[in-house]
């Protein structure tokens, strides 16, 4: 869309309530949201998913001496259709933007990710972007047993 923003559209055979609970659900955030692959483990997960709560997930990986934290606030939760987050670990952080669009029993997801500066963005493409097709992938996995 443009040279500051990453978007990535992915339909789910789920009901957009069942695919909103595994964005906002900890317990559920927990099983897809790290790419199996890159072999690092969710340590923790606290999210407080409601207009002006916060999350923080820390990471831990072998090669890595100190675990890593990812932190921000949520700017807008409208139930089973939105979610906006910031992303405050760095300045460099993105805002994101996911939807959820029900239609006949499937969901459309749209990820959307703005970054401050076009350099953060290609940095983002080289790095934990890179996981987002493994990470629904998963997502898919865990809604095939849920719905």
């Amino acid at each position: 869309m443009s040279d500051r923003e990453l978007v990535v559209r992915r339909t789910f055979h789920a009901p957009a309530r069942i695919v909103f609970e595994a964005w906002s659900r900890p317990e559920l955030f927990k099983q897809w949201w790290v790419p199996k692959s890159v072999g690092m483990t969710l340590v923790s997960c606290d999210m407080d998913v409601r207009t002006g709560g916060t999350y923080r997930l820390v990471f831990s990986h072998p090669a890595f001496d100190q675990p890593m934290a990812f932190f921000g606030t949520y700017r807008e939760v409208t139930p089973h259709r939105r979610l906006v987050w910031t992303n405050e670990d760095s300045d460099q952080g993105a805002l994101t933007t996911v939807t959820f669009e029900e239609n006949a029993g499937k969901t459309l997801v749209t990820y959307h990710e703005l970054y401050p500066t076009e350099a953060a963005l290609d940095e983002a493409l080289a790095g934990s972007a890179e996981g987002l097709p493994e990470q629904f992938a998963q997502l898919d996995e865990l809604l095939a047993g849920k719905s």
